[in-house]
């Protein structure tokens, strides 16, 4: 079994109904929310660590689309831009997944995205702009 994060977006029609319950009923897949942003009336996002068969996920991720809930990899919102980036560390220790770490022989900042939970927190802290995050 393979854990995948993915970012949901809902639209205001369905913020209100059990969709994510049905990945679990349905299709026996595991989830662990990450991060959400859910308001009554206006749009949903999720970002889910889901684990399951392949078979399974690939179901389950189908039957979202088809309830109109707009579903892509978590890797494709986060982003380190490394020409902004002057390495100052100011984001290391603020990141609580340790997505970001100071390169012991480069002492370059790292962006290890398997590790990136999308919680902004670099993106608020950094000065130059580099963590971009698109929701």
């Amino acid at each position: 079994m393979e854990k995948r994060r993915i970012v949901l977006r809902f639209p205001k029609s369905l913020v209100d109904k059990p969709i994510v319950f049905r990945l679990v009923k349905d299709f026996n897949l595991e989830f662990n929310i990450l991060k959400a942003e859910v308001n009554p009336k206006e749009e949903g996002v999720l970002i889910l660590e889901l684990k399951g068969e392949d078979d399974a996920f690939n179901k389950g991720v189908n039957y979202l689309k088809k309830e109109g809930v707009s579903v892509q990899p978590l890797s494709q919102d986060v982003s380190m831009d490394k020409e902004k980036c002057v390495s100052c560390g100011v984001c290391v220790p603020l990141c609580p997944t340790e997505a970001l770490v100071k390169n012991p022989d480069t002492l370059e900042v790292d962006f290890i995205k398997e590790h990136c939970i999308a919680c902004g927190i670099c993106i608020k802290a950094c000065p130059y702009g580099a963590m971009r995050i698109e929701f």
